[in-house]
């Protein structure tokens, strides 16, 4: 931690702060270089009950299917080094330890096979999509974590319920880079990917059984709960006049993260409500009632936890922007965001045919691939990280999906969203869209 007299850090986790103090935290913590060699997966999942799937499950019955794989849920941690844990709607989220990406995703299969095993024999069954299509949101936890959340939330409207028990997503977690160029070229290429990944795997466009109008309405969904910590920091995508060096993305993450309201506040006893309007710069300022006190390290470490921006940092970078995905297809996404980002080459192709779309995350969550334009950079996109993973020796079976998946889903101006709402039209006639085949060619 920051020692604000002799400039250097210490291990107080209540060291008092000051917002010079927090801002130079903020920037030495949220960054670090190394070979980025590590990939990791976050993967959140809705859980039904195979025979109800409309019925409501608490994160207690899965804990109870799962109990010959942990010895308690207070820690859920797997042989393999993995974690599992519970979202505030019940949904099971595995946490991948760090590995090469190869590393990663053998590790990560194998996990998902016996937990899959465990719930199947529980009558529960991992169901990938970013937005329950059917159940309403309901919470199973009374954790003040997420009490404070809920009432956070609940000033601007009922999304924030929704995000919180009905969401599900792929969070891939990469090294932020050797060095600041790295750093700085890595956070960059997230940003412009952002919008034509959003726009690739959208799907949850279904709310109650009914069609929202969003192809990624999680996505629709982040937007609005609280723009002050999910919203991109504001130089991201870089200006026209070029791109900051890591010096000033420090500079802008840290003013990010103290601008941002605050959701909640730990206390020993009692709620963690979170005053109205308050953002961290503020308390730092002493702007807020005075039953909080005054903010120690300890706070701002807990402040980061409640940012969720599309690229969050978090001494690497988590992108957190992509939905979940039905079955086994968390392997390709994982595989894609790696290759784009380690591949130089890859990477380059992959954010010159983003081009055309960058910043436009509204139209890839709304539209996705039915625009032409995200269906193009799409499909180069795919294409890209294809070549990537050849290069990077990764298993066949990847690029070979990446490619199928091109052709599946852009090049024929769809995406996985499109899959429900085809099956919702072939049970109520309802739905209708056009489906005659398109070779990627005509998308270049």
């Amino acid at each position: 931690m920051v020692d604000a007299a002799a400039g250097v850090f210490t291990d107080d986790l209540n060291y008092p702060l000051t917002e010079s103090v927090a801002e130079a935290y903020v920037a030495s913590t949220c960054f670090k270089t190394g070979p980025p060699t590590l990939v990791g997966v976050e993967l959140e999942w809705l859980v039904h009950d195979a025979d109800s799937p409309r019925t409501p499950i608490p994160a207690e019955r899965v804990w109870a299917a799962l109990a010959d794989l942990i010895d308690h849920p207070a820690q859920p941690v797997l042989p393999s080094g993995g974690l599992l844990t519970t979202e505030p709607g019940g949904q099971l989220e595995l946490s991948s330890p760090p590995a090469p990406v190869a590393t990663c995703l053998r590790v990560t299969a194998a996990d998902l096979d016996r937990i899959r095993d465990q719930l199947g024999k529980a009558r529960l069954a991992l169901v990938g999509y970013g937005l329950d299509p059917e159940r309403p949101p309901r919470r199973h936890t009374a954790a003040p974590r997420y009490l404070a959340m809920e009432r956070h939330f609940d000033r601007r409207g009922a999304d924030g319920r929704l995000m919180m028990c009905s969401t599900a997503s792929v969070q891939v977690c990469l090294d932020a880079g050797a060095d600041d160029a790295d750093i700085t070229a890595r956070w960059d290429a997230l940003h412009a990917l952002g919008p034509v990944l959003v726009a690739l795997f959208a799907n949850p466009p279904l709310r109650g059984g009914r069609p929202t109008g969003w192809r990624c309405t999680r996505q629709a969904i982040w937007s609005r709960i609280d723009p002050s910590r999910t919203r991109p920091p504001a130089h991201s995508p870089p200006s026209r006049a070029g791109t900051p060096g890591a010096d000033r993305l420090r500079e802008c993450y840290a003013r990010y993260a103290l601008d941002a309201e605050l959701l909640a506040v730990p206390r020993p006893e009692g709620p963690w409500d979170a005053p109205p309007g308050v953002t961290f710069r503020s308390w730092l300022r002493g702007d807020g009632p005075s039953v909080l006190g005054s903010p120690r390290i300890a706070d701002l470490d807990f402040h980061l936890t409640t940012l969720f921006p599309p690229v969050r940092a978090r001494g690497h970078l988590e992108l957190r922007l992509i939905d979940a995905q039905p079955a086994d297809r968390w392997r390709l996404v994982t595989a894609v965001v790696a290759a784009l980002l380690d591949d130089p080459a890859a990477r380059d192709r992959a954010v010159a045919a983003a081009e055309p779309v960058a910043g436009k995350w509204k139209t890839a969550a709304r539209s996705a691939a039915t625009d032409p334009s995200f269906a193009r950079a799409g499909v180069a996109v795919l294409l890209a990280a294809a070549a990537g993973m050849r290069r990077a020796g990764l298993p066949a079976d990847l690029s070979a999906a990446a490619e199928e998946f091109a052709d599946r889903y852009p090049a024929q101006g769809r995406c996985p969203a499109d899959d429900l709402l085809d099956a919702r039209a072939g049970r109520n006639g309802q739905l209708r869209y056009d489906q005659s085949p398109r070779p990627r060619e005509y998308l270049r």
